[in-house]
């Protein structure tokens, strides 16, 4: 039963992700496009639709020719980023896409001639990027998570704010996936864009900002 329940929920969460990743792309395509596109029914594509506005992670605004057009609400694009991670965590790539997607981040903060750096958010890829720090040639000097108990994390001293970083760090590296849009908001109203790093996998866009770069 236990499984069972866990199988519906894995598969619920796929649609739900699929269809935020077609919103996001182009809201304007029709629901029977849409349901193309996932190879899913369109009552199913509808009903789904409507769930997700009732949550408010899409918004429906008016398009030519008496037709819908649905976007991603800041609530719709937070649960991309953590459907992605749930995702990707529950794979067998994982790893070697975090991998990539730090050591990407790494070389950008490098060109920018940053080279010590803070991660924010504790969880499986924050220990990534602490692994791949040491071969990108970059130094993590603290992991900061305001919720977490613990006072070291692979290896890394963890304190619950940045005021509490023992040294001086040139940039922020978002980490969080449980709430990755929430924390990398609060670094950029903090520190500003260019000293706010993310790996693409988290799914952090902003206009005039790569989310890996």
């Amino acid at each position: 039963m236990a499984r069972g329940v866990q199988t519906e929920d894995a598969e619920n969460d796929r649609i739900v992700l699929d269809l935020l990743n077609s919103v996001e792309a182009d809201g304007s395509r029709s629901q029977r496009h849409i349901a193309s596109e996932l190879g899913i029914a369109l009552g199913l594509v509808n009903a789904y639709l409507k769930r997700c506005v009732k949550k408010g992670l899409v918004k429906v605004g008016q398009a030519p020719a008496r037709r819908y057009a649905y976007y991603l609400t800041p609530q719709g694009f937070a649960e991309k980023s953590r459907l992605t991670v749930d995702y990707l965590s529950s794979s067998f790539s994982f790893f070697r896409r975090a991998k990539a997607d730090c050591a990407q981040v790494f070389e950008s903060a490098k060109s920018r001639g940053f080279r010590k750096l803070v991660l924010a958010g504790q969880s499986d890829l924050a220990e990534v990027a602490i692994l791949c720090a040491v071969e990108s040639g970059v130094t993590i000097v603290a992991l900061v998570d305001k919720r977490s108990d613990v006072c070291s994390f692979a290896g890394l001293p963890v304190v619950t704010s940045f005021e509490q970083v023992g040294e001086a760090f040139d940039a922020v590296v978002v980490t969080d996936v449980r709430r990755a849009r929430e924390t990398f908001d609060g670094m950029l109203a903090v520190f500003g864009r260019e000293r706010v790093l993310a790996p693409a996998l988290l799914g952090l866009r902003v206009p005039g900002l790569e989310s890996a770069s």
